[in-house]
């Protein structure tokens, strides 16, 4: 089920080196870091730090952000209170973060855990806990729940989060009086949860723990080795007394550890990561990530790596092979640095069946029932997801009849679908009605549509429902500058609400993407024990695959990049956690599905929410089976995709998204696209969804060679 991995480890030898530098930094670091922030002052919180050791860009070069004015974008749509979430936990003047790992942290009066991999951590009444998810497995579901194996009380009396960027977050614990004891720090792929005083403070730091040595104590927790590193300060019968501007570090050693990993962490450890820095570049083959981990101090750091960050061809990394970490997404490995650079193979937005190569027969009966689906196509629904979805239906018709040279057949489809497009498009449309518009809300800092579906209204789904929006416009305004400009305002407003490549007074930044777990978060408050979830990965892509072909038809060339590299980070875990996951993983032994169709921090499922049908299960994940959705194949041994389609369809295509199911039999060679063919022409109505059509199922089946 796996794609080749290439890790690439450093060699011991590069290990000892960097053990050998960080071990003697950590005295250095012990006194320079003992009070970094002068006066005594809280430590700065994410998105303020010093930085990090300087790292050459690997792979294609640091890509232009698009150049977007948030504030005019937003201003000029109605504005109205239209969302329903409340920041419980958030600081003044901050963008509630929505759709983060960490929502949870922010949202819901009750304090649940999230899962910082390789980490889970909790807030408490008076402090907070960290745990190692051990994961267990049975045939449907892989848990890893939030065990506290550390808790430290600092005595608080309530938290709030001042500062957040797409990768870390940054909790401020307050006294009763609303005076800050300290922040803490904690973010994805970091192995660390950090603690800096903002006056002197005694700390309740986990009752296992001795004394300090050379600034460390351990302690065994469930068969787990612990360490609690101080830049400064004393630790006795549980309790470390820490002078203001230093920082403790809670960390878990890994699994089979190198002999330089406990020193390699406990130097890193005492330097707290103060946010996480994202850059991205593009080329031919591969599309790159780049994560810096800033420290306060500009200390190295430490990450871990995921499946994602290590399958087909990956840069070369120094300082791996530190240990591995159990979790719920399978093994991780322990990388010494600060600068973590992973590539994806490149994703080019398409929206555009090749259809060159089709035979007569074939051209004739896609024609013929193109005829049929375009006379069937009845009124668009007005809320934000299926509204939105039956133009995307509409536009791939209209596409595919003028690519087949049918412009007659498909003329008065593409005018009702302009007018619809333009009709949503309204920047103050919400002034006149309560469907088919969109406001901007100041407070939760979000693009909203008027008449919202699945929760949209606490910021869920914005990226599958602005996904088929910006593909229908894309679609249709490819070759109509008119249409363009009379589009381009609310278009460009629901690309950057959901996707904003920067961070701004009306926008966050990357909403829903998380640049280290490499695909979104579909929650928008993510008020759930098992942290934030996604279930249609494929949705997501296609929300990215929308905005490059809205980039396209608007002659945006940065936003185009952007997008690609978002399409193409999103289908490579797509592919490994969704719909090709690693079955060889000592984690998913006892695991008795093709595919996990519903991924949260801390579980996978084989479950949907909204259907128990083994063909949803497989489904979600391949909606709406774009152009572009040829990425579902790469890297994958067609007997999977078989094995996948006959378990969510075992007596045959006549079940929910069944049409999607023969796409993606399809992708298994021309052969079975013949086959699926045969199956397709006939297919009842109930089995094809309203986002897709007879006719380009077919098509489809067709450009694949049946």
């Amino acid at each position: 089920m796996t794609a080749d991995r290439t890790v690439l480890p450093g060699t011991s030898r590069v290990r000892w080196l960097v053990a050998l530098g960080l071990v003697a930094a950590l005295a250095a670091t012990a006194l320079l870091v003992a009070r970094p922030w002068a006066g005594g002052t809280i430590a700065p919180a994410a998105g303020s730090g010093e930085g990090a050791p300087a790292a050459p860009v690997v792979g294609p070069p640091d890509a232009t952000p698009p150049d977007v004015d948030a504030d005019a974008l937003t201003g000029a749509l109605t504005q109205a209170p239209d969302a329903t979430i409340t920041p419980v936990r958030l600081a003044d003047g901050l963008a509630p973060p929505s759709n983060r790992w960490y929502s949870g942290l922010v949202f819901g009066e009750e304090l649940l855990p999230v899962f910082p991999l390789p980490l889970s951590f909790a807030l408490t009444e008076s402090g907070f806990t960290v745990g190692l998810p051990d994961p267990v497995t049975s045939a449907a579901v892989v848990m890893g729940p939030h065990v506290p194996a550390v808790t430290v009380d600092v005595g608080a009396a309530s938290a709030v989060v001042v500062a957040a960027d797409p990768v870390a977050v940054t909790t401020r614990l307050l006294d009763t009086g609303g005076a800050p004891l300290g922040d803490v720090t904690v973010a994805a792929g970091s192995p660390f949860a950090s603690f800096t005083a903002a006056s002197d403070v005694e700390v309740a730091a986990g009752a296992d723990f001795g004394e300090l040595t050379d600034g460390v104590a351990t302690a065994q927790v469930a068969g787990t080795t612990w360490a609690l590193a101080a830049s400064a300060g004393t630790l006795a019968g549980g309790t470390l007394t820490l002078p203001a501007g230093a920082t403790a570090a809670w960390y878990a050693l890994p699994d089979d550890p190198s002999d330089d990993a406990a020193a390699v962490l406990a130097a890193a450890a005492v330097d707290p990561v103060v946010g996480v820095d994202v850059t991205y570049g593009v080329g031919d083959d591969v599309a790159r990530t780049t994560l810096t981990y800033r420290t306060a101090g500009a200390t190295p750091s430490a990450y871990v790596l995921m499946r994602h960050h290590t399958t087909g061809s990956q840069p070369e990394r120094d300082g791996c092979g530190l240990g591995t970490y159990r979790s719920v997404y399978g093994t991780l490995e322990l990388c010494a640095g600060s600068t973590l650079t992973s590539y994806a193979p490149t994703l080019h937005p398409t929206g555009r069946l090749d259809l060159a190569d089709v035979d007569d027969a074939r051209r004739d009966a896609v024609l013929a029932q193109l005829a049929q689906d375009v006379a069937a196509t009845g009124a668009f629904a007005s809320d934000s997801y299926f509204g939105s979805k039956h133009l995307y239906r509409a536009a791939t018709l209209v596409t595919l009849g003028e690519e087949l040279g049918a412009d007659d057949v498909v003329a008065d489809l593409r005018a009702r679908v302009a007018d619809a497009l333009r009709e949503w498009a309204e920047p103050t449309g919400c002034d006149a009605r309560d469907a088919r518009c969109f406001v901007y809300d100041a407070d939760a800092r979000s693009v909203v549509g008027r008449t919202p579906a699945f929760g949209s209204e606490e910021l869920n789904d914005h990226h599958f429902h602005y996904g088929y929006l910006l593909s229908a416009a894309g679609l249709l305004a490819a070759d109509d500058p008119d249409l363009v400009e009379d589009l381009r305002t609310v278009m460009d407003a629901l690309a950057a609400d959901i996707a904003a490549a920067q961070p701004s007074d009306a926008l966050p930044q990357l909403r829903t993407f998380d640049p280290y777990a490499g695909h979104a978060w579909a929650s928008g408050p993510s008020v759930f024990a098992d942290g934030n979830n996604q279930e249609s990965a494929s949705e997501a892509v296609n929300a990215w695959n929308g905005i490059g072909l809205w980039a396209q038809a608007s002659g945006q060339d940065d936003l185009l990049t952007q997008a690609t590299w978002l399409a193409s980070t999103e289908a490579a875990s797509a592919r490994d956690y969704w719909t090709d996951p690693d079955l060889d993983d000592p984690v998913m032994d006892g695991f008795e599905h093709r595919v996990v169709a519903l991924n949260w921090g801390g579980k996978r499922d084989w479950a949907t929410w909204f259907s128990p049908e083994p063909s949803a299960m497989l489904g979600i994940l391949l909606i709406p089976m774009g152009p572009v959705s040829d990425y579902l194949a790469v890297d994958v041994d067609p007997a999977d995709i078989l094995a996948a389609v006959d378990e969510a369809s075992p007596d045959g295509p006549d079940v929910m998204f069944g049409d999607y199911l023969l796409m993606y039999r399809a992708l298994a060679g021309p052969d079975e696209a013949a086959a699926a063919w045969d199956d397709a022409v006939g297919l009842p109505d109930t089995s094809i969804d309203d986002g897709s059509s007879q006719a380009y199922l077919l098509a489809w089946l067709a450009a694949h060679g049946a």
